[in-house]
């Protein structure tokens, strides 16, 4: 694949020999994870036309990812840096992770889940094609166990799909399973933002690089896969995810207005409509019990009540 690009935030040379990536983990406590991923990050695709090396963050000040990262660095050819930020905060770590990294691009992968073999090619290839500052690919639910049937009817961990060159708007994007420029930690500062310490940060650093003219181009061919636990195929859960994610809406800034008069809208409706759509299956039901909790929480921490401030793993 003979592709150059000139040098600029969304231009540098791509796809060459000489072009580095960083693949960054961050990570929490689930050090039983980390083997698989680094498993399967040793074994990605390159051609020979680009290297990568990957720096694993731990956001737990007894390091408790530390042996596990460091038995396999041994065992293994892939270059590894670890680090810790003892501060239990997601966008504290997420800067730290970036401050490390040496790459011309940055690549997130969360720790829970599993790329496939060519993830990292298809990310560069579609950077290189589009020449935008981030490429974005699928995560794919994969389960620990089989769910409940409620949970795969309510598609509670699908997320939406695009053909490949599609345009993302940034409150769909997340740093799950993206690639960006190495210019826009230089454009932003800073990456990301230490009161959204509890979720959001992703989304509000993607609203803050539209915002200054970057695009956002959707890679379909570079899917990574999430593991689900048991645990958080419950009602609990989820809603309990609702609640922080409500929780956390007064921070960002982006469409508040229009979101808010949407909140303010939907929750007596949803409200109404809940006896209703029990009776039409848990999956329904629990759906829309779900954007009535988020709805709900948004309105609260406007008020200034906020009810959830830990992020649940």
């Amino acid at each position: 694949m003979n592709v150059a690009m000139t040098s600029g935030v969304t231009g540098i040379n791509l796809m060459t020999p000489t072009t580095h990536v960083t693949v960054c983990i961050c990570t929490f406590k689930r050090p039983a994870l980390l083997p698989n991923l680094l498993g399967r990050l040793a074994s990605q695709r390159t051609d020979g036309l680009f290297t990568y090396d990957v720096v694993i963050a731990d956001n737990d000040a007894a390091r408790s990812s530390e042996r596990a990262v460091l038995e396999f660095a041994a065992a293994s050819t892939l270059s590894i840096s670890y680090c810790v930020e003892p501060e239990q905060n997601i966008a504290l770590v997420r800067n730290l992770a970036v401050a490390q990294a040496t790459g011309d691009l940055v690549a997130f992968i969360d720790d829970d889940e599993l790329p496939a073999s060519d993830w990292l090619f298809q990310l560069l290839r579609a950077s290189v094609t589009y020449q935008v500052t981030a490429v974005l690919g699928p995560v794919l639910p994969q389960f620990a166990e089989e769910p409940p049937a409620w949970i795969r009817k309510g598609k509670f961990f699908d997320r939406p799909r695009h053909l490949t060159g599609t345009s993302i708007e940034w409150p769909e994007a997340r740093t799950g399973n993206v690639l960006l420029t190495r210019g826009v930690w230089r454009r932003l500062d800073p990456p990301f933002r230490v009161q959204f310490g509890s979720g959001g940060e992703d989304v509000d650093f993607f609203r803050r690089l539209v915002d200054q003219g970057e695009s956002l181009v959707w890679c379909d061919e570079a899917p990574v896969h999430e593991v689900i636990p048991a645990y958080r195929c419950t009602r609990r859960f989820l809603m309990r995810r609702a609640v922080l994610r409500g929780s956390n809406f007064p921070k960002q800034s982006g469409h508040k207005v229009k979101n808010t008069l949407k909140s303010v809208i939907a929750v007596p409706c949803y409200t109404i409509a809940l006896p209703a759509l029990a009776l039409l299956g848990q999956h329904h039901f629990v759906s829309y019990l779900v954007k009535l909790l988020d709805h709900a929480s948004r309105l609260l921490a406007l008020a200034g009540l906020r009810l959830s401030t830990v992020r649940e793993t």
